[in-house]
This record gives C-alpha cells, structure tokens and sequence, in this order.
C-alpha cells in the first residue's frame, strides 16, 4: 500500500506560479499511475491531471488547467510533480494527489490512493 504526501500549497497573487510535489512510500513507483485533483468547497473532486507509470509517459489535462499546468514525475524520487503557472482566482482549491495500479485514469473514483491535501489559494 502507498502513502502519499503532498507539499508545496500556498497563497499567490494571480498570474503567479507554484510547484506542487507529491512523495510517495510504501509501494513500487513505477506501478502506479499518478494524478492530480482539485476540490473547491461547494464542489465535487474534478481531474486537473493525470499521468502514466512512467517518467515522460502519458499525460491528460483537464480543459480549464492546458497550457498553465504541467504534471511531471521522477520515478528515481518517487514523486510526482504540478507545476502550475499563470494562475487565476478559479484555481483555488485542495489539490489531492493520487494513484492507482496499472493505466491511467481519469476519473477520482478510478484511483485507489489519496494523500491528504495541499491548499492552493489565488487572490486577484
């Protein structure tokens, strides 16, 4: 079984940038894909972005976050990253990091893993 850490959450200004990382222990890496999901309060869970088993593999975004958002992961750290520019008010939110065997998926209810959450907040 695979805990999950987040870091990295914070306040910015809009337009400003963070760098999420998610460290995971407990588990083999490189068999689980990874994702990134958001909660704003009021709101269900909703995909920012998903990537697969391997470093440079697969990767989806959702709509709202393409082109500001990069998911990444270094299998050799055993962390996934978001790195997330340009941000706006509509970002804020929990991010929760997760992950599930096998493929990659993108639905929250697909991932078997959840870590506790990082709190993002953009002020405009």
């Amino acid at each position: 079984q695979v805990q999950l850490v987040e870091s990295g959450g914070g306040l910015v200004q809009a337009g400003g940038s963070l760098r999420l990382s998610c460290s995971a222990s407990g588990g083999t890496f490189s068999t689980y894909a990874m994702g990134w999901f958001r909660q704003a309060p009021g709101k269900e869970r909703e995909l920012v972005a998903v990537i697969s088993r391997w470093s440079g593999g697969s990767t989806t975004y959702a709509d709202s976050v393409k082109g500001r958002f990069t998911i990444s992961r270094d299998n050799a750290k055993n962390t996934v990253y978001l790195q997330m520019n340009s941000l706006k008010p509509e970002d804020t939110a929990v991010y929760y990091c997760a992950a599930r065997r096998g493929l990659y998926a993108s639905q929250p209810n697909d991932y078997d893993y959840w870590g506790q959450g990082t709190q993002v907040t953009v002020s405009s």
